[in-house]
């Protein structure tokens, strides 16, 4: 029952969506009406900029954290239930149920469950994704490199965690459906470099 709980405020938590909030209450826009419509940090900055898009990853990461550092060791449910918060936090951001069941990508909030699971495996992905973005200015080609890179670190830096490990695989997989759009545009040659213009995503 208690890890039913904790998995449900961990999905709950996840669906928190911080980029409406601050694009509806604080500056009166609805981000899925703006720019890429996507409910990120990277689409914040598009459409607000820097200001709001800082505080929203923050927050967006830190909705990953706590369900995997928090929430899990309180329930104590052995290895399966830092992994499980987590996706259940990664879900909620992406399908939130606050708005219909829609929201970002899901990379921020990712990145916060997989630091709490993870760190190192996660320091590679964020050196990754750092020199894809500088090199091709494209968030969402460094995001998906990122995210399939962090399955194989886990594999080198903690190779006797085998859920850990199997929840990289399955994170990889999904962030790559969630820039299924992306890589359609990046196909197309339409898709935009983070601080152009408003025709893409992240």
């Amino acid at each position: 029952m208690l890890f039913a709980l904790g998995a449900l405020g961990s999905y709950l938590l996840g669906s928190v969506p911080t980029s409406y909030i601050v694009g509806r209450w604080i500056s009166g826009k609805d981000l899925r009406q703006h720019g890429s419509k996507n409910l990120g940090a990277t689409n914040v900055y598009r459409v607000l900029g820097l200001k709001y898009a800082i505080p929203v990853a923050i927050v967006d990461v830190a909705k990953g954290v706590v369900p995997v550092a928090l929430f899990a060791p309180y329930v104590g449910s052995g290895p399966w239930a830092p992994v499980t918060f987590g996706a259940a936090a990664i879900v909620g951001h992406v399908f939130s149920v606050f708005l219909k069941f829609r929201g970002g990508k899901g990379v921020a909030t990712a990145s916060g469950a997989v630091l709490a699971l993870a760190p190192t495996a996660l320091a590679a992905s964020l050196v990754v994704w750092v020199v894809v973005v500088a090199l091709t200015g494209y968030v969402s080609v460094a995001s998906v490199l990122g995210a399939l890179v962090f399955p194989v670190a886990v594999w080198f830096s903690m190779p006797e965690d085998v859920y850990t490990f199997g929840a990289g695989l399955v994170l990889a997989a999904f962030i790559v459906f969630t820039h299924r759009t992306n890589i359609r545009r990046l196909a197309l040659g339409i898709e935009n470099r983070f601080g152009e213009g408003r025709r893409g995503t992240s």
